[in-house]
């Protein structure tokens, strides 16, 4: 009876410590003989020490699965590791390239910065003999620029005044079409022999102005020749080119640049369509493209529509900053600078 007791208790503590052992040998197999050894050893020493548990292990080489169903593919697994239920777990296949969470989220280098401080800027052109439209102008924020049109009658007397309120003023400069519009009084003609002293003339009629935009000029714009008189007495005067881009094919910019005169070109159109969803939606959108270039600007007109939509959308948060035309351009150049120094 002792002895049948000593041996029920010589097995009890075999199997409380069996792993413990089993592992110690598996260490040691790999030290002594390498991993072939650990493999073709480890099914009949588990079988050995388990009991109803048969030896899987062999001298063949391990199986090497290949890809799963999901598409991931899978590490070798011994025979024996899925055949016994005591198999230590280190020997289940494992899914390649696990990553901790931190790691999948890591931003791809070539992806695009997240812009910081989106600005927007607003300028409304056309001012001047619209008197009505021009007031209702001058109460939008002072952020928001206001162009005038130089031949208009007040035009002297608004400026004066909405330079007062802290608005940007720009002289909205007639130049020359495409078609056979008339772009008014003192236009700017390609090739003509007056473009600076009309040009003057137009910035005389606009006083504390800032800057100047074109008036129609889609043809007057595509003529480098004819645009280089204009920088440079925008030059001579410190003041800045304001691309309205009424043509596809402005080298306004580019000319500006060029005789280094402050410049940049609108990115939106507010009023195409003068209809309250449609103004709301081209301010959506101009919000949308300063999120995503840095800084964007509008163009709109003193129609009711435009005026009461704007008002509207300027009191609510959109995630973007209303600033100065003159900071806009400031940010749009630098963003173009940047981009063309780089690789």
């Amino acid at each position: 009876m002792a002895g049948h007791s000593l041996i029920r208790r010589l097995l009890f503590v075999a199997r409380r410590h069996l792993w413990d052992g089993a592992c110690i040998v598996l260490f040691a197999c790999a030290l002594a003989g390498g991993m072939d050894s650990v493999i073709s050893g480890a099914g009949k020493f588990l079988g050995s020490l388990v009991p109803g548990t048969e030896a899987q292990a062999s001298d063949e080489p391990a199986k090497v699965y290949g890809t799963a169903g999901d598409g991931v593919a899978r590490l070798p697994m011994f025979e024996f590791a899925a055949a016994s239920p005591y198999s230590p777990q280190l020997l289940f296949p494992v899914k390649s390239h696990i990553f901790p969470d931190w790691l999948t989220h890591i931003v791809r280098r070539d992806a695009p910065p997240p812009v910081r401080n989106p600005v927007i800027a607003i300028c409304i052109d056309d001012l001047g003999e619209d008197l009505a439209g021009t007031d209702r102008a001058m109460a939008l924020p002072k952020e928001v620029a206001l162009s005038f049109l130089p031949y208009a009658e007040a035009t002297p007397f608004l400026a004066q005044e909405a330079e007062g309120k802290g608005h940007t003023v720009l002289a909205h400069v007639p130049m020359e079409a495409l078609s056979h519009t008339d772009p008014g009084p003192m236009a700017l003609n390609v090739g003509a022999a007056d473009i600076a002293e009309k040009l003057a003339w137009n910035i005389a009629r606009v006083p504390g102005l800032s800057g100047i935009n074109n008036h129609e000029g889609s043809r007057f714009t595509e003529d480098a020749a004819s645009l280089a008189p204009v920088m440079r007495q925008l030059s001579a005067r410190h003041l800045f080119f304001f691309d309205s881009r009424t043509g596809p094919e402005s080298k306004a910019i580019s000319m500006a640049q060029t005789l280094g005169v402050a410049s940049a070109g609108r990115d939106i159109f507010l009023d195409d369509v003068v209809r309250e969803d449609a103004v709301r939606q081209q301010l959506d959108a101009l919000a949308a493209t300063a999120k995503r270039q840095g800084a964007a600007i509008a163009i709109g007109h003193p129609h009711d529509v435009t005026l009461k939509v704007l008002a509207a959308w300027l009191a609510e948060n959109h995630g973007v900053e209303l600033v100065p035309l003159s900071e806009a351009i400031r940010r749009k150049s630098q963003a173009v600078a940047l981009a063309s120094s780089s690789p």
